[in-house]
């Protein structure tokens, strides 16, 4: 039995070192929306909400990590996103798989080779 009685999905974080773009992306892909978030002073924070779903927190990646970021998270795509870690990542549903993947083509987002299902 659950010791947190009506637990519930609060939020989702990223971690990224261009939390500009991974923002961008999310609000122009999925049609999240930008919220006040607090000042954290010494790293940036860039919080989302998706309308009926759940809310996202982008957090500036501390420069001395090492592990490789997601291919929509820096600037450069990941050469080889088989090097991330298996638990790294997110999963939307969409209405139509190949038209939306399409449509990331002609907005030129970079799509990681062979990492796309539906």
């Amino acid at each position: 039995m659950a010791v947190a009685k009506a637990a519930c999905l609060n939020h989702i974080s990223r971690e990224s070192s261009d939390i500009r773009r991974l923002a961008n992306f999310y609000k122009e892909i999925f049609g999240f929306e930008e919220i006040e978030s607090p000042d954290f002073g010494e790293f940036k924070v860039i919080w989302l909400n998706l309308p009926g779903s759940f809310p996202m927190h982008l957090i500036e990646r501390n420069p001395l990590t090492k592990l490789p970021e997601g291919p929509y998270s820096s600037t450069a795509a990941v050469a080889d996103p088989s090097n991330l870690p298996r638990g790294h990542h997110i999963c939307f549903t969409v209405s139509n798989f190949d038209s939306f993947v399409q449509s990331l083509k002609v907005m030129d987002w970079r799509l990681p080779v062979g990492k796309l299902h539906d």
